[in-house]
C-alpha cells in the first residue's frame, strides 16, 4: 500500500466514515419502514468505504473523537425529534457532504495513487446519493429556497443588529432605539421581499421566453416553472424579518446598551450559519467564522458612526 502523503487526510477520510457508518446504523433505529430499508442499503457501502480507508492508509480507528460524537448524539437527537423529513433531509446532507469532499480529493489526487481508490469510492458515493435524494420521494433540500432563507436571515441579522448598535451609540435610549430598530426591520423586510419578487418575476419571463423560442425552433423544452414570484418574496421577506426580530428582542426586553443584542444576534447567526452549511454541504467552520467576522465588521462600523454622530452634532433623546 501507498503510504499517506496527508496524515490529517488519512484520519479526517477514516473517521469521516466511521461518523457516517454510525449514524446510518443510528437513524436506522427511530427510521419508518421505508426510510429503514434505504439504510440496510446504506449501511454495507459505509462499512465497505471505512474498512477500505483503514485498510489503505494502515490507520485503525474505530471509535469516534469527542467532535464526532457530540455531532452525531445532536444529529440523532434532532431526527427523533423531526422523524421521517428530518433523517431525509440529514440524509441528503451527509451526501452532499460525502459528494463535496471526494470530488475534492479526486482534484487534488486523482493522478496519483489514491486516485483510482477515489473513483470506486466516488462511484459508490453518487449511486447511494442518488437512491436517497432522488429515490422514490421528492428531493427535500431545495438549493434556491435555502439560499433564499439564509439570505433573508442573515441581512435580517447583520443589518438591524448594526442599526441597533449605531443607534444605541447615537442615541442612547432604548426607546427610540427600539422604534428605530423595528421601523428599519419592517421597512428593510418589504425591500427585501420586493427584491425578490421582482427578480423571480424576471427570471420567469425570461424562462418563458426561452421555452417559447425550444417550442417554435421544435426542440424539446424543459418544463421547469421554478418557484413562484410571490413565494420567493415571502420566504425573503419573511426571513428578512425573523432574522431582523432578533437583535430588536433583547431592546425590547429593557436592554440599556447594543452588547445583548450583539451576543443574542451572534448566537444564532453562529446556529443558523452552522445548520445552512451543513445542509448544503460547505464547510461548517469556515462558513461560522465568514459569518462571525462580517457581522463584527458591521457593528464596530455601525457603532463607530453613531459615536461619531453623537459627537459632531450633539444628538440625544
Amino acid at each position: 500500500m501507498v503510504a499517506p502523503a496527508d496524515a490529517r487526510l488519512a484520519r479526517r477520510l477514516v473517521l469521516d466514515e466511521l461518523f457516517d457508518l454510525s449514524l446510518y446504523r443510528a437513524l436506522r433505529d427511530v427510521a419508518p419502514g421505508d426510510l429503514r430499508r434505504v439504510l440496510d442499503e446504506l449501511i454495507p457501502v459505509e462499512t465497505r468505504h471505512h474498512a477500505f480507508w483503514q485498510k489503505f492508509f494502515g490507520l485503525e480507528l474505530g471509535r469516534l473523537d469527542l467532535g464526532r460524537r457530540l455531532k452525531l448524539a445532536l444529529i440523532v437527537g434532532v431526527c427523533r425529534l423531526g422523524g421521517a423529513p428530518a433523517i431525509h433531509l440529514v440524509l441528503e446532507a451527509i451526501e452532499v457532504h460525502g459528494v463535496r469532499k471526494y470530488l475534492a480529493i479526486w482534484h487534488r489526487y486523482g493522478e496519483g495513487p489514491l486516485g483510482g481508490a477515489v473513483r470506486e469510492v466516488l462511484r459508490d458515493e453518487f449511486e447511494h446519493e442518488d437512491r436517497v435524494v432522488t429515490g422514490d420521494a421528492e428531493r427535500r433540500i431545495n438549493p434556491e429556497r435555502v439560499r433564499s432563507i439564509f439570505l433573508g436571515l442573515n441581512d435580517g441579522l447583520v443589518e438591524i443588529l448594526g442599526a441597533v448598535s449605531g443607534f444605541f451609540a447615537a442615541f442612547g435610549a432604548s426607546l427610540t432605539v427600539l422604534v428605530a430598530g423595528l421601523t428599519v426591520a419592517v421597512a428593510g423586510a418589504l425591500s427585501m421581499a420586493a427584491s425578490a419578487y421582482v427578480a423571480a418575476s424576471s427570471e420567469s419571463e425570461v424562462r418563458a421566453a426561452e421555452v417559447g423560442r425550444r417550442r417554435f425552433l421544435g426542440e424539446r423544452a424543459a418544463e421547469d416553472p421554478g418557484e413562484s414570484a410571490l413565494t420567493a418574496a415571502l420566504i425573503v421577506g419573511a426571513s428578512y424579518f425573523a432574522g431582523a426580530l432578533v437583535p430588536v428582542l433583547p431592546v425590547l426586553a429593557g436592554a440599556r446598551t447594543a452588547l445583548p443584542s450583539a451576543l443574542t444576534a451572534g448566537t444564532v447567526i453562529v446556529v443558523v450559519s452552522a445548520l445552512v452549511a451543513f445542509l448544503t454541504g460547505m464547510d461548517v467552520r469556515r462558513r461560522v467564522a465568514t459569518n462571525v467576522v462580517i457581522t463584527a465588521l458591521a457593528v464596530l462600523a455601525t457603532y463607530a458612526i453613531g459615536l461619531a454622530a453623537n459627537a459632531l452634532f450633539g444628538i440625544s433623546v
